[in-house]
């Protein structure tokens, strides 16, 4: 069972030391989540969260994105009040996590990565079971359940045994349970994690209702289109730091330009050839250009004007090209951009460690 749970501007630096905040100036609007300075170094002497100062406005859908053992859980499970910081000051919905856990708990739902329904329990029972963990009055339980599997997408199997579903019946399961006090925060860490795609895609749509409905939802993923299809606002963070902030199309449009990508015969040797011509390339002063698996990424306000003639010089240079296309940014340009590497989503040792705590 998971645990009981006007305008703004924006920084969105793309600074590479790490500096950029995911502040938000709130003018007249309240906010779920304020938090200055936060710190969290576990007993190991590893620092999982460095420094992160963070403002989310009440009714925002608010992203942390990045690769596996960043910070993200770590970062989340503070908030829920499941792990205690080291330093610095953290308030959700007005409590502080420190002095006021109780309080936070019994306004948030959590969603952990690991689902916790209990699988000897139809879905009509794992909700009642929490309704009454949670303290919903009893003469409002049958209602409540009825509306949560309805939200959810499951009451056609509200008496059948959880044991049989599939895993992403069971995260919406999971979902419901979370909610039936129906708390104005919502914390999901990785929701969607090892789900296909059409699972993923019906608790999107699961998530976007209830922040319609007003719930201020705080998730935390490594899947870059989640991110874009979902946030309001998101955070890039990297080795528990906020390297960037800004709603996705703010993001996009600080990488600047448009985007060559070069697809070449040959391996290694031929995409850093590839790689060193672009870099030298006249016509694209400024230009960040990357190896990719397939070859080459320029990107460039002249990108679309002078990648012709890129494509000559690299086939003057005796490059085989098999492939070329121009398109817009996405929020892999932009990881690109700041780390210098695509996202890497592969399991760390740092993400088993913060499953473990």
């Amino acid at each position: 069972m998971s645990p009981p749970g006007p305008e703004s501007t924006v920084d969105s630096s793309l600074d590479r030391d790490g500096s950029s905040r995911a502040d938000t100036q709130v003018t007249g609007e309240s906010t779920a989540i304020d938090v200055d300075g936060l710190r969290l170094v576990y007993s190991d002497g590893t620092a999982a969260v460095q420094g992160i100062d963070l403002t989310v406005p009440e009714g925002e859908f608010f992203g942390f994105l990045g690769p596996n053992g960043a910070g993200k859980t770590t970062t989340i499970k503070v908030f829920a009040t499941l792990l205690s910081p080291t330093s610095g000051e953290v308030r959700v919905n007005g409590f502080d996590v420190r002095s006021e856990a109780r309080k936070i708990r019994e306004t948030i739902g959590y969603m952990a990565q690991e689902t916790s329904i209990d699988p000897e329990l139809t879905a009509g029972e794992n909700v009642r079971f929490a309704c009454e963990a949670y303290g919903v009055p009893r003469g409002e339980r049958a209602e409540r359940t009825a509306e949560l599997l309805d939200l959810v997408g499951l009451v056609d199997v509200a008496d059948k045994r959880a044991e049989g579903f599939s895993g992403g019946m069971k995260k919406r399961l999971d979902a419901a349970t979370a909610l039936v006090h129906r708390p104005p925060l919502v914390f999901l860490d990785e929701p969607t994690t090892g789900l296909d795609p059409k699972a993923r895609n019906r608790l999107w749509e699961y998530f976007r209702r209830i922040n319609d409905l007003g719930t201020t939802i705080f998730l935390t993923t490594q899947y870059l289109e989640e991110a874009d299809q979902l946030c309001d606002r998101l955070a890039v963070i990297l080795d528990g730091r906020i390297v960037a902030a800004g709603s996705p199309a703010d993001l996009k449009r600080e990488v600047g330009g448009e985007v060559l990508d070069v697809e070449l015969e040959g391996g290694p040797d031929a995409r850093d050839r590839a790689a060193t011509i672009a870099r030298e390339f006249d016509a694209f002063e400024d230009a960040a250009v990357a190896e990719t698996e397939e070859g080459i990424s320029v990107t460039a306000e002249t990108a679309r004007q002078y990648g012709t003639d890129l494509l000559v010089a690299l086939r003057d240079a005796g490059l085989t090209v098999i492939g070329f296309n121009i398109r817009a940014p996405t929020l892999d340009d932009v990881f690109l951009a700041i780390t210098g590497d695509e996202l890497d989503t592969a399991e760390t040792d740092d993400t088993r460690r913060e499953a473990s705590r």
